[in-house]
């Protein structure tokens, strides 16, 4: 038996552009693109502002999990791409750790010199298993 896929995307111009999908589920596992700090329209938020943009880029999380009808709970591993890592390191290990609770799926936390965006701080990947309790 082969496994579906079903992709799931913002609408944003940017998917496109580069051709990617926002998450893509495969069986059970959600594989979820780094997420970052823009609203429904896609205007980039919290210029200067890394506790804004890790809080937003959360938010974007929580909307592709909710499009799939799954929660923080099922997240299994998480990416973390920082600009200033050295600057902004507490911060990502205090809101990271309030974002997933008591749950603690495995992390990986990278420094690095640019992001997408000119004024991106944080981008924020997911993996996620749906077969996990909710």
């Amino acid at each position: 038996m082969t496994a579906q896929s079903t992709e799931f995307a913002f609408g944003m111009p940017w998917e496109s552009l580069y051709g990617y999908s926002q998450a893509v589920r495969a069986g059970d596992t959600l594989y979820i693109s780094g997420q970052l700090s823009h609203d429904s329209t896609g205007t980039f938020l919290g210029e200067g502002d890394f506790e804004l943009q890790m809080s937003t880029t959360f938010d974007n999380l929580d909307r592709v999990l909710k499009h799939f009808g799954a929660t923080r709970k099922q997240i299994v591993e998480t990416t973390v791409l920082v600009r200033g890592l050295r600057d902004h390191f507490d911060t990502v290990a205090r809101l990271h750790a309030a974002y997933c609770g008591e749950r603690r799926p495995t992390s990986t936390v990278m420094g690095v010199t640019d992001l997408a965006l000119p004024d991106q701080l944080v981008e924020i990947g997911a993996v996620v298993r749906l077969d996990l309790a909710r």
